[in-house]
């Protein structure tokens, strides 16, 4: 057994199957401090939906032979977490509440309001996509619900009016993480059940992305939030970039096109991109890949200020070292490197590697310690949400392994 398998089965599978996993209620409890502790039982939508795709990976990875374990345990998982989703979770708008108890009540803010975030409602659809591809039972209720949520979901990110809390996209910007994670939705959804509407979100998304005009993505660049006039290129927002999130899009644009006829990606610019995304983050002082850097100069992002909440959180994070940033960094450069043929790719892809798994494992095997500060300590603090992780680490692992292993039983195209 490779060291990542073992370290993927042993030290994250293991830990989230016993200390996370509610295989009574449904769900996953994730309320845990960055050292494990568990401080609450609430389940955060956001949290459950990607539980609930996660738990439908493994399972296939299982029957494909490249990870040991009971697929029929993980797959129930997965279902059971799809139906607390389905029936606790939506509003009768088809937005998502974004805290529940865990008994699955709507818990609201501190203002009284329950849907306060389009990617609560999208990693919803998300889990409900996976659990439909895997289940044995029927799934077109799941296909309805999520197909309704994604479409509207879809339609607030294009007229700006999708809430994303506690960040709101300041006016006068677009956010890359719109369409990118309406890409990847929409393609996991595509998956379980294909439809002209899964099909018309992916061409969007896709346009928005690289299509003609003002799209995020260049030749040698990338937009975190894209400006809509010139004079706003001076800010912070236009300025500051999320290094982890274009590597991120980058593995989830090679899979979307690998399974459409519509979408083509030439290696060149994703060698082209990825290195940007790379040399623009590597920390020279520390090593690892900053949270936020400045698009233009690297380091500390800088420009002009408008006061708004997230610009805060730039100025305050901007070089702590996130185990979501280097979970998708590590995946990413191993599949761009194999996929390019890139030397400096595969140079890359090696240094990242090493960096994270001598960095983020948790030494008493209780999956990683997810947030560090710039030279690689333990940091207790907040990302987004109050809770550990149930997704990205295992995610980028699981698809790394089945990168590395040759696969013993027929396995369905990604």
């Amino acid at each position: 057994m490779s060291l990542l398998r073992a370290h993927l089965e042993k030290d994250v599978l293991e830990w989230w199957s016993s200390e996370g996993a509610d295989d009574d209620l449904g769900g996953v409890h994730t309320c845990f401090s960055n050292r494990g502790e568990l401080l609450s039982r609430e389940k955060y939508t956001w949290s459950q939906g990607r539980w609930a795709w996660t738990c439908a990976l493994v399972a296939e990875e299982i029957d494909l032979g490249r990870v040991s374990g009971d697929s029929s345990l993980w797959r129930e998982r997965s279902a059971r977490t799809a139906a607390f989703l389905a029936d606790h979770a939506f509003l009768p708008d088809g937005r998502t509440s974004f805290r529940l108890d865990d008994h699955g009540r709507h818990l609201a803010d501190e203002k009284g309001e329950y849907a306060t975030s389009v990617f609560a409602d999208l990693f919803a659809v998300l889990g409900l996509a996976g659990a439909a591809r895997t289940s044995a039972a029927d799934p077109r209720a799941w296909i309805d619900q999520a197909t309704r949520t994604l479409e509207q979901a879809a339609v607030s990110i294009r007229r700006r009016t999708a809430k994303s809390e506690p960040y709101p996209v300041p006016t006068g910007f677009r956010d890359l993480a719109g369409p990118m994670t309406l890409l990847h939705v929409a393609g996991e959804l595509e998956r379980a059940a294909p439809n002209e509407s899964t099909r018309r979100i992916i061409d969007q998304a896709h346009h928005d992305l690289l299509g003609d005009g003002d799209t995020f993505l260049g030749a040698d660049h990338w937009w975190e939030f894209l400006p809509d006039q010139p004079s706003t290129d001076d800010t912070l927002l236009a300025r500051h970039v999320t290094p982890g999130h274009l590597l991120e899009l980058l593995w989830m644009l090679v899979h979307v096109s690998d399974r459409s006829d519509r979408i083509t990606v030439p290696d060149a610019l994703f060698t082209s991109l990825a290195l940007c995304a790379l040399e623009t983050g590597w920390d020279q002082q520390e090593g690892g890949l900053l949270r936020y850097t400045d698009r233009e100069d690297g380091g500390r992002p800088v420009g002009r200020l408008l006061e708004t909440p997230y610009e805060a959180l730039v100025q305050r994070t901007w070089d702590t070292k996130l185990w979501w940033v280097h979970a998708e960094a590590v995946y990413a450069t191993s599949l761009l490197a194999q996929r390019t043929a890139s030397p400096e790719l595969a140079s890359w892809a090696r240094r990242v590697r090493e960096y994270t798994f001598a960095t983020f494992p948790d030494p008493d095997g209780r999956e990683w310690i997810q947030i560090r500060t710039r030279d690689g300590q333990p940091l207790d603090d907040v990302v987004a949400l109050p809770v550990k992780d149930p997704m990205h680490i295992a995610r980028s692992l699981l698809l790394l392994n089945a990168l590395e292993t040759p696969r013993t039983t027929e396995e369905t195209p990604r």
